[in-house]
């Protein structure tokens, strides 16, 4: 069975990442969306808010699982017995910072391949840390996020 990791905050998830899972789910037998838990960062919303809202996104598709984790990725993903990581790619920068962590774990854990999907140029600008400050301030964030993204104050 081929299972890949979507690793990510998710907070919140955008079109771009939606964008990313649909066209990488006919690769795999299974993707498991995990949302990583990361001591370091303050998370807008909470990690039931985020499983919840992708779980309604993706209700429909059997071949994908949401849940969180704690610790490295490569761990997370030896546990869900997954060989693939999947991984979004909007600019040269991302591409730098993404293939140096894939170089890591392919070192740390050999079997593991990470597959890097460009971003559709239509939503190459999106990224959750400015649907985070449009939502902070307020603004329409509609045209950036599934339609199962709701932000009640």
């Amino acid at each position: 069975m081929k299972i890949a990791i979507f690793p990510g905050t998710f907070d919140p998830i955008t079109l771009g990442h939606t964008d990313i899972l649909l066209r990488a789910l006919p690769l795999f037998d299974k993707i498991i969306i995990g949302i990583g838990i990361n001591a370091n960062k303050q998370p807008m919303f909470s990690i039931e808010k985020r499983i919840q809202w992708i779980e309604k996104i993706f209700e429909a598709e059997s071949k994908i699982d949401v849940m969180s984790y704690e610790g490295l990725t490569m761990d997370f993903c030896t546990k869900m017995n997954a060989n693939y990581i999947v991984r979004g790619i909007r600019s040269v920068g991302d591409f730098e910072y993404e293939k140096a962590i894939a170089d890591m774990n392919r070192a740390l854990m050999p079997s593991l391949e990470t597959l890097f999907f460009a971003c559709s140029p239509c939503y190459s600008s999106y990224s959750s840390s400015i649907v985070r400050e449009i939502i902070k301030h307020k603004g329409d964030y509609s045209q950036f996020c599934p339609k199962e993204i709701v932000i009640n104050d």
